[in-house]
């Protein structure tokens, strides 16, 4: 048995999200949850509300163990690019790309 939760249009590049989801791979969920709020990373706020939305949908939806609960997978992957302009000298313009991602966290329970 399996809980899934998405997070999606996150406005984090996946690269930085990759980082931290690296840190809880696979670890228990109070261990996870502990990592996430002692790193001083941006992208550890929204994946500790989607850790906790994860271990809800366990809970109320699939009654699952909480206290078995461990990261299973995580990734995330590249949403949709925010393209804005810099305007720079000589009437030049640059493009800015403000990526986004589409976080995935599966846990499962321990046997």
């Amino acid at each position: 048995m399996e809980s899934k939760a998405y997070l999606n249009y996150v406005r984090i590049s996946p690269r930085k999200v990759s980082v931290v989801l690296d840190l809880i791979r696979g670890k228990d969920v109070k261990l996870a949850k502990a990592i996430l709020e002692q790193t001083p990373k941006a992208a550890c706020e929204p994946l500790l509300k989607l850790l906790k939305s994860a271990v809800a949908n366990a809970e109320n939806n699939h009654d699952m163990d909480v206290a078995s609960l461990y990261v299973a997978e995580c990734h995330a992957s590249q949403g949709p690019t925010l393209k804005r302009i810099r305007p720079r000298a000589q009437g030049r313009a640059f493009r800015i790309d403000k990526k986004t991602s589409h976080i995935t966290l599966v846990l499962k329970e321990r046997e």
